[in-house]
């Protein structure tokens, strides 16, 4: 892979207590003085009075809001089409389906894209795809970088464990991503771009290091978001996910496909990578440590999670992206990696 002449990365980025107050000011300084605003389901009741009041205090026009649940990507697209010429950005509020949405209509639009996500579930907030719904299945599609990342901690600290949770799984998956991607050129598929390398690595092992007492600590929350938007400038920088997604990702894919109600991305991918740092015998007992003491592991166990899913997803995970070439394209990994789900120790008390 030839590397980018230039590289986009976000203007705006305020990542903090009390961050959501200063969204008006953000979008003034940098001339975005005429947006329309997607929240997602319930948000407006939550959040939007303040929202609006700190963009009309700035004296920035809000030509539309409304809450978005949909990602078919039809929606979107006639979404997009229906917009003012007028508008200077779109901003969306909330989850991973209200971000995905506003950053598609966005890059159809060709404006710039504010996000402001509400939970800490994945790195999705900051990366230049979005997972949508086309043909009846879930997909991802070339999306836009966010313009602007603003995340108030606060409101990550009262959204449910679960989000932290599936957050720290996303993040942890940065270990084995990097070493399945120096597998793929050591084997001759593709050429590792050595500063998206130092981005993504620099940003899990700062939050691997994070001292912390709770998974709601102050510091630890902004560790764990800071390092999530560093992963979307890692693949701006390589022109594609393989920093932050190998073969823990295809897993997670894979039960996407497979489970009529899947988990929460992050939370498949925390349990994936702990499966894959044992195979590619990579930093295991550091994913182990800290899956451990953050409490991930305990949360997992309340869920049900079945063994048998995750040998399936094993067996069709190099189906996802066959042009890959990770440790799960090869069956003696494969079969390492299923033999492990069904013997080892952490694995027997979390999955059924």
């Amino acid at each position: 892979m030839s590397a980018k002449s230039s590289i986009s990365i976000p203007v705006i980025l305020r990542i903090g207590k009390g961050a959501m107050k200063y969204i008006g000011s953000e979008l003034k300084r940098e001339g975005l003085d005429k947006v329309v605003i997607f929240f997602g389901n319930g948000l407006i009741d939550l959040f939007g009075m303040d929202v609006m009041t700190s963009i009309r205090e700035a004296g920035v026009e809000v030509l539309e809001y409304q809450e978005l649940d949909s990602i078919d990507i039809d929606d979107i697209i006639e979404l997009a089409f229906t917009l003012s010429n007028d508008v200077k950005a779109v901003v969306s509020i909330g989850g991973g389906k209200v971000i995905d949405a506003g950053k598609y209509a966005a890059f159809l639009k060709n404006l710039p894209f504010i996000s402001i996500p509400t939970s800490s579930s994945s790195d999705g907030f900051s990366s230049a795809s979005a997972s949508l719904m086309v043909n009846g299945r879930r997909n991802s599609v070339p999306a836009k970088l966010a313009y602007g990342i603003i995340v108030d901690t606060e409101v990550i600290r009262t959204a449910p464990e679960r989000f932290i949770y599936s957050g720290i799984g996303d993040m942890i998956a940065k270990i084995t991503s990097l070493y399945d991607w120096l597998y793929e050129e050591e084997c001759g598929y593709t050429k590792m771009n050595d500063f998206a390398v130092m981005i993504a690595k620099k940003a899990v092992n700062s939050f691997v290091r994070t001292p912390y007492e709770t998974i709601k600590d102050e510091l630890f929350l902004k560790e764990l978001l800071d390092s999530l938007a560093m992963s979307g400038i890692a693949n701006e920088i390589a022109g594609s996910s393989n920093p932050t997604s190998g073969s823990e990702h295809l897993i997670s894919h894979a039960l996407d496909k497979l489970l009529e109600v899947p988990q929460l991305h992050g939370i498949q991918v925390g349990i994936a990578t702990y499966i894959m740092a044992i195979v590619q015998n990579h930093r295991y007992k550091r994913v182990t440590t800290v899956l451990t003491d953050t409490g991930f592991f305990d949360y997992v166990a309340t869920l049900g999670m079945k063994k048998e899913d995750f040998i399936r997803a094993i067996d069709m995970a190099p189906s996802i992206k066959p042009h890959r070439h990770t440790y799960l394209h090869e069956e003696k990994y494969r079969e390492a990696a299923k033999k492990l789900v069904m013997e080892d120790e952490i694995l027997n008390k979390i999955l059924k």
